[in-house]
């Protein structure tokens, strides 16, 4: 399989859907290879537009969905960026792309997926910090951050998240139990206001 061509075939055709807009978004979803973060039994559907498991219960979001999430936070090169639920670093390394080196910090609550994300940035290359830890309560070392995004469901949106963005920064996650709806916060001084993107289906946060 080639997979440099089936990548290429997926951002094309996500962007004829119109999942994918911003152009930063697009190079970046063409710039990681998805299938070196899927377990190799599963390589073959790398660059199919769906969910695959990775192990411990959890697994790799669609590629439309993290396009879009890309998109919605509106990232530019230098912000730095929270990430909540790492996963297998697919997420992350996309952002990562499109934010750059060391901008990028992510929390996961399973141990062994923090330790396989780290081996794989490595391997890969990329510069995301990782640390195992209940995703509920941020990473307030390297706060404020420019934006935050959950790959997790949560009930509501942590506080110590909105609380960990700068002042016109977004927090965008899936929220709900059941029923979860994409929401993004813009995060201000007085009051925070709520955008909702449609319906999704994340797996639930831990902690």
């Amino acid at each position: 399989m080639n997979f440099e061509e089936a990548r290429e075939e997926m951002v094309e055709g996500l962007q004829r859907r119109g999942l994918v807009e911003r152009e930063s978004t697009a190079e970046a979803l063409r710039s990681v290879p998805r299938h070196e973060f899927v377990p190799e039994e599963r390589r073959e559907r790398a660059y199919h537009d769906r969910p695959l498991p990775i192990g411990e219960g959890q697994t790799i979001s669609a590629p439309h969905i993290v396009g879009t999430m890309v998109d919605k936070l509106e990232l530019s090169a230098g912000e730095e960026v929270l990430e909540i639920g790492t996963g297998c670093g697919y997420h992350a390394a996309v952002t990562a792309e499109v934010v750059g080196p060391g901008n990028v910090y992510s929390v996961e609550y399973h141990e062994k997926l923090a330790e396989q994300a780290r081996e794989r940035f490595d391997r890969q290359g990329y510069e995301i910090a990782v640390r195992t830890g209940d995703g509920h309560e941020g990473w307030p070392e390297h706060a404020p951050y420019d934006a935050a995004y959950l790959t997790c469901a949560a009930r509501t949106m942590p506080d110590a998240l909105i609380d960990q963005v700068r002042t016109g920064g977004y927090v965008l996650g899936p929220i709900g139990s059941v029923r979860q709806q994409l929401v993004r916060l813009t995060v201000r001084e007085e009051r925070t206001e709520r955008e909702t993107f449609g319906g999704v289906r994340f797996v639930p946060m831990q902690g």
